[in-house]
């Protein structure tokens, strides 16, 4: 097994391109797309050097320069930090070989150059997906944080979430356009990640809402913050369940109220607290606990209590209970389309697509698959994973529907209804996490 040197300490000064430093600062506090990362530019070391710190770690092994890269004994050493995923997809792309003799049979040299491209898409995707990986923990880690700062600290706690909330909408207008990703490996606990992927995916919303920069500010900071009444609850009383008695029922309501009271001792603007107090309210009056219907809920409450109601069933506190990506878009839109806003519930699924992301389908053509990306424009056409018996896994075929004549999908799948093959092959994640790329690495069908 490869060891690992521990990352060494050296002055800001002596950064180098080519070095690979460690950012002891925090996500929210820099600029970057991780705190880890192979400095590439002039431009980025001047921005670590603005960022107040007089010492860098950094790993010698997974650094690139041109001295240390001579003074190595072994080929191979040379060749492990290509293997560390760049900070965007065409880096990767780029730092991938595609070497065809050894990605085909030697008696079809016409299939050569296609499957080495193939191969070489399939490693932009791995990399683009372990950068949303890691951005997510990053992210997940800091959210963690700052919600332990509520009872003790809880101004310093809202201007972490202010801080978040701004880098997470600064990444988000980073590009002009950008996906919805799934994540295979998130991490967190249970209650950071439901924060954050609410976070997400209502800033995402209010994005595509085009809402103004103040009211998407409050939007990610409530959305952020709308749990943080159960705190004080125990584990078993922060989920509702259909077996609660009327005590334990209104125990878990008061999580809203005690919520705002928690909000106030932190100073969080007036818009923010009001995701916190409206976030179970429904537009027909029938939430809690207020009971006020759409006329008298924010844009922003009114984003968070669907996103919310979303990711509950996708992610509920009991794994057997949880519901595909499609299924639970299907129940909010079959079921419960009265309780939210009509304007939001359509805008939410022209955006998630109707197969969200982590969705499982079976194709027309009856093969499996597993949606990893929306077409907004096409929401009937995703991006696929298609389970392909004879396709090594690490080479599985990813189609974009919408370039694929012919191809569509017949039927939504529960992970649990899936052939045991298809199953192990697709791996759908036991919970749903969501994050943002730029377009710009978007795999089109080969």
């Amino acid at each position: 097994m490869k060891v690992v040197n521990a990352p060494d300490s050296i002055d800001v000064d002596a950064v180098r391109v080519g070095m690979f430093v460690h950012l002891d600062l925090g996500w929210l506090s820099h600029p970057f797309p991780l705190s880890s990362f192979k400095v590439t530019s002039q431009e980025q070391i001047t921005t670590i050097r603005s960022l107040g710190l007089k010492r860098v770690r950094w790993s010698p092994q997974q650094s690139d320069l041109p001295a240390m890269v001579a003074s190595r004994s072994s080929p191979g050493a040379a060749s492990a930090s290509a293997g560390e995923p760049e900070l965007g997809v065409e880096a990767a792309a780029e730092a991938t070989p595609a070497t065809p003799a050894a990605t085909a049979a030697p008696d079809k040299p016409q299939d050569l150059p296609e499957r080495a491209a193939h191969k070489q898409q399939l490693a932009a995707q791995a990399a683009a997906l372990a950068l949303c990986e890691r951005q997510f923990t990053e992210a997940a880690r800091d959210c963690e944080r700052l919600t332990h700062l509520i009872p003790t600290e809880p101004q310093l706690a809202r201007g972490q979430a202010e801080a978040l909330t701004q880098a997470l909408r600064d990444k988000m207008l980073a590009d002009s356009e950008i996906n919805i990703r799934l994540l295979t490996d998130a991490a967190g606990n249970k209650a950071s990640m439901h924060a954050l992927n609410v976070t997400i995916v209502s800033l995402l919303m209010g994005r595509a809402l085009e809402l103004p920069e103040a009211e998407m500010q409050d939007l990610g900071v409530g959305a952020m913050l709308h749990d943080i009444g159960k705190l004080d609850l125990p584990d078993r009383l922060r989920h509702r369940e259909e077996h609660f008695t009327a005590v334990e029922s209104r125990l878990y309501e008061e999580h809203v109220g005690n919520g705002v009271a928690l909000a106030r001792r932190m100073g969080l603007s007036p818009g923010a607290m009001l995701v916190l107090a409206q976030h179970h309210e429904h537009a027909d009056g029938s939430g809690f606990p207020l009971h006020v219907k759409t006329d008298r809920m924010t844009a922003a409450s009114r984003i968070v209590a669907l996103v919310n109601r979303y990711d509950n069933l996708c992610n509920p506190a009991t794994l057997g209970a949880a519901m595909t990506p499609h299924e639970a878009l299907s129940l909010l839109f079959a079921h419960y389309k009265a309780k939210f806003d009509t304007a939001i519930l359509g805008a939410f699924i022209k955006m998630m697509g109707v197969y969200p992301p982590g969705s499982t389908v079976q194709l027309s053509d009856e093969r499996y698959a597993l949606v990893v990306g929306v077409n907004p424009t096409r929401p009937l056409k995703p991006r696929v994973l298609v389970h392909e018996p004879g396709v090594p896994r690490d080479e599985a075929l990813l189609l974009a529907l919408d370039s694929t004549p012919g191809l569509g999908i017949r039927r939504s799948v529960g992970h649990r209804q899936l052939p045991r093959p298809a199953r192990d092959y697709l791996a759908p994640g036991a919970r749903v996490a969501y994050f943002f790329e730029s377009t710009r690495g978007d795999l089109r069908a080969a």
